[in-house]
């Protein structure tokens, strides 16, 4: 029998936990988020697992009406700057890379690709990038705008975004700074391919002001569920984070984005899947179970209509909570994340009725955990990816730092022993452990003594 292949295992540091209610949980420690000890702390953890890829989630915004509600859910109001803080991780860590969201819609493409540059280069080759367009109307209140433009216009910018950050990545070649006494040459001229970019968002023309990324490019991570979303990842992206839901969902994820890959003249070995999940781990799996049950129970009831307004759109506020949604109220899409909308939509519609309360204590925000023993786990995690649901996974966490504790103490060493994940590093960066090739730069090679020639 042929060995099975090992996976790659990413996780996502968000908060006191991706659980609405993992803050309220006794064993979560609060506030953390904002605290650099803690976060490197985790950090740390996650490396001495042998964990491929420390991720933390971002929006550049607060939350500024509606507190009374957002005390109780306090998601993304105390956080670090994720390329400061990633920034930080990097001197205290060795191997495991290092990734953040920066929203395409109100970050410049220069700074961008200059502070993903830096990064790459402070931590060796580590450097990732979530690419997103961000989806509520807080963000574009900090940068002058009323609300976010229609998603496709979103992801027209972002697709404009990702080609002139890549091309500002390959602005030097990687051998263009020579630093020869000799000569009196600190870089070689011929070696420099400048941006000269004319769309409809972007115009730039120039050149970073620092040598090529060590991976050629920063690992270039996407989430887009939607068909936009899911071209520009088939286009441009090196990982994606799927958030289907259950089995049958991510194989057809995974075969339908790994489908559109060849007209852009892309292999599908060149695009990693990592697919989200959390576990709730117990010694039984209904002790797993009871786990995330009490959590769901500490969902508050503004919490609950404000995650379900929230995914949906559409303000459930003043709805009573003991009768079922009407009809009418759901909508029939959204300019919000696609994939939770749908998700979201499906539930309501199946189950007609069900109230209000039952179906935010039904409902999860974002994919229901896997609830199971450590060996339950890891034959489900093996199954997913036996059967084509992914090419690893980006693991969240309801409650941490325990969650994310368990796993690398319980499920990490179980999946070890079957040869599933690695025991050490191997590689020398991100790109090299997630099995992507280094990014070769796109200009031919040339010396100013050919040009002059």
């Amino acid at each position: 029998m042929s060995r099975k292949s090992t996976f790659p295992l990413a996780v996502l540091i968000d908060g006191d936990g991706f659980h609405p209610a993992g803050w309220l949980h006794p064993a979560a420690v609060t506030g953390q988020a904002g605290k650099i000890d803690r976060m490197i702390e985790m950090a740390r953890v996650a490396e001495a697992a042998k964990i491929d890829l420390f991720f933390v989630a971002d929006t550049p915004a607060a939350r500024t009406d509606q507190l009374d509600i957002w005390r109780r859910w306090p998601k993304f109001m105390n956080v670090l700057e994720p390329m400061t803080l990633l920034a930080r991780l990097a001197g205290e860590t060795s191997h495991i890379g290092l990734g953040a969201t920066v929203s395409t819609s109100f970050f410049e493409p220069y700074n961008i690709a200059r502070q993903f540059a830096s990064l790459d280069h402070i931590s060796n080759g580590r450097a990732a990038w979530n690419v997103v367009t961000s989806s509520n109307d807080y963000a574009p209140r900090n940068f002058g705008l009323d609300r976010l433009p229609p998603h496709n216009e979103r992801y027209e910018k972002a697709r404009e975004s990702v080609e002139i950050v890549k091309a500002y990545w390959d602005s030097w070649e990687d051998d263009a700074f020579i630093y020869d006494r000799q000569q009196s040459s600190s870089f070689d001229p011929a070696k420099q391919h400048p941006v000269d970019f004319k769309g409809k968002y972007f115009t730039v023309h120039g050149a970073l002001n620092q040598a090529r990324p060590p991976q050629g490019h920063p690992v270039i991570i996407q989430a887009g569920a939607s068909g936009d979303g899911k071209e520009l990842a088939a286009e441009t992206a090196d990982v994606v984070f799927s958030a289907a839901g259950d089995l049958e969902a991510s194989r057809a994820f995974y075969s339908d984005l790994k489908g559109r890959m060849a007209r852009y003249g892309r292999d599908p070995s060149e695009l990693k899947v990592l697919a989200s999940l959390r576990c709730s781990i117990g010694k039984t799996r209904q002790e797993a179970v009871d786990k995330y049950h009490l959590l769901q129970s500490l969902i508050h009831p503004d919490v609950g209509i404000k995650m379900l307004s929230e995914q949906l759109g559409v303000d459930l506020a003043g709805l009573p909570l003991d009768e079922p949604i009407p009809p009418g109220v759901i909508p029939q899409t959204t300019n919000r994340e696609k994939g939770f909308f749908e998700r979201l939509r499906a539930l309501i519609l199946a189950h007609p009725t069900k109230t209000l309360r039952e179906i935010y204590q039904l409902y999860d925000y974002g994919t229901a955990p896997i609830c199971g023993t450590p060996t339950e786990i890891a034959d489900l995690l093996e199954e997913w990816i036996d059967t084509g649901a992914g090419d690893g996974f980006m693991l969240l966490f309801n409650t941490l730092p325990s969650d994310l504790n368990d796993f690398v103490e319980l499920v990490v060493p179980e999946l070890q022993r079957r040869g599933r994940t690695r025991t050490e590093y191997t590689g020398q960066t991100l790109r090299d452990r997630l099995g992507l090739k280094h990014r070769a730069n796109p200009h031919p090679s040339r010396t100013r003594d050919k040009m002059v020639s």
